[in-house]
């Protein structure tokens, strides 16, 4: 019989509710909300991470399954597969984008001593990549890729100590690498 609390409730104990209700109210995030709010909706995507869940479908099957233990957890309620994908769509994303960038400048601080392996700088070193990825033209008309597909496009600059993510751009397929140097915020002193 477990004695203690469970791994997931006392990682959970980390992250700064207060922090993320001060953006659910400037983004009014649980307006018109009766079932799931948005702290909950945080919980159980979160749960779905940090067990390398790949839907929505596994979230809430694996959630369904422990229902005994939500509560231990840390988790209020399990809900269906359309409840929680409703939820994702009505609630405004930057809302979880803000409290992303929270966490990160958090826990950047606590990997700035680390060493780079075969790399002996001070100086804060940095790696940019792109991804395509593919999507439906005729469900994603708004993603406009080349040769007539559609497409999104994922910048993102790591932080090599700790390999964190310091910036993130998500424009259509169109969108040349290049041009992400101009909206990406530099930092003094740095290697990229």
């Amino acid at each position: 019989m477990n004695s203690g609390k469970y791994v997931f409730a006392q990682l959970l104990q980390f992250v700064n509710k207060y922090e993320f209700d001060k953006l659910v109210k400037r983004y009014n995030g649980d307006y018109r909300v009766r079932e799931l709010n948005c702290w909950n909706l945080f919980v159980q995507l979160f749960f779905g991470q940090l067990t390398s869940l790949n839907s929505l479908r596994d979230i809430c099957t694996c959630l369904k399954a422990h229902r005994q233990k939500l509560y231990h957890l840390g988790i209020k309620q399990n809900v269906n597969q359309s409840t929680l994908s409703r939820a994702k769509e009505r609630r405004d994303w930057k809302i979880f984008a803000e409290f992303g960038e929270h966490l990160i400048q958090k826990v950047r601080p606590l990997y700035s001593d680390n060493l780079i392996p075969n790399v002996d700088i001070d100086n804060e070193v940095f790696a940019l990549d792109s991804t395509t990825i593919s999507l439906s033209i005729k469900l994603f008309s708004w993603a406009q890729g080349k040769y007539s597909r559609g497409a999104v496009k994922i910048h993102t600059l790591l932080d090599l100590r700790g390999s964190i993510p310091t910036f993130i751009h998500i424009p259509d397929g169109k969108y040349h690498d290049s041009n992400v140097l101009d909206i990406m915020p530099p930092a003094p002193d740095a290697i990229y």
